[in-house]
């Protein structure tokens, strides 16, 4: 394994460098094996786990291509380990969520134009405790998804893509089984917007702490009684 990590290293570090840039193909095997001392297993195996992880692009007959690296990228190898780990380390990405939506949260405040803001609280308003959990759910991603887009950083707003998804489970069963989980988080939007509306960006990253950390300690409450 030490083999193939080093024949990793080796083309990460000529992609860091810019010698490999986006949509670039990479050299014939034969070739960059020889050149970077390494057997052509190791460099086969290398190609093949970058290739999960979405680096490379094995196109079949016609060479292997390094990606564009765009955060959509980013989500779909982030959404590919995660379904792998759908137990208790729901947890721990709900913690990493919790960490990460709230400084999103905070750098969009400095950026949301009034207009945005406004489409904001139409869509806090599009649910209702009527409303089905579903859409409830699809509400606050979008709602979340809109304000991680304003942090300008793409990188940052896909990671928090990928965990929202993966997390929404978790939230819809909050949502079915907690009293008052529903009024909980359209109350939580209100109160985002209102602390973005102010121009309070402290005021509303404290909300979107509050906000995730509400979903974080239920299903810590839950994981016992085999309920997630």
């Amino acid at each position: 394994m030490a083999v193939t990590d080093d024949a990793i290293a080796a083309i990460r570090s000529m992609i860091m460098s810019g010698e490999l840039k986006p949509g670039d193909r990479l050299p014939p095997e034969a070739q960059l094996s020889e050149r970077l001392g390494l057997s052509r297993n190791s460099l086969r195996e290398a190609v093949k786990a970058l290739a999960l992880l979405r680096v490379l692009d094995v196109r079949q007959g016609d060479g292997t291509f390094v990606t564009s690296l765009a955060p959509n990228t980013l989500v779909e190898t982030l959404s590919f380990v995660i379904d792998l780990h759908q137990d208790s380390s729901i947890v721990d990405l709900l913690g990493v969520r919790r960490i990460l939506e709230a400084e999103a949260t905070h750098m969009a405040a400095t950026r949301l134009r009034p207009k945005q803001i406004a489409q904001l609280a139409v869509l806090a308003e599009s649910v209702n405790s009527q409303s089905s959990v579903e859409e409830l759910v699809e509400a606050d991603m979008e709602f979340h998804r809109t304000i991680n887009a304003a942090s300008g950083n793409a990188y940052l707003a896909a990671t928090l893509e990928g965990l929202s998804g993966a997390t929404s489970r978790a939230r819809i069963w909050r949502g079915v089984t907690e009293d008052g989980a529903i009024d909980r988080t359209l109350a939580e939007h209100r109160a985002i917007v209102s602390a973005l509306r102010m121009g309070r960006a402290d005021l509303a990253r404290s909300w979107a702490t509050v906000h995730v950390s509400g979903v974080e300690m239920w299903v810590s409450s839950q994981l016992g009684k085999d309920q997630i």
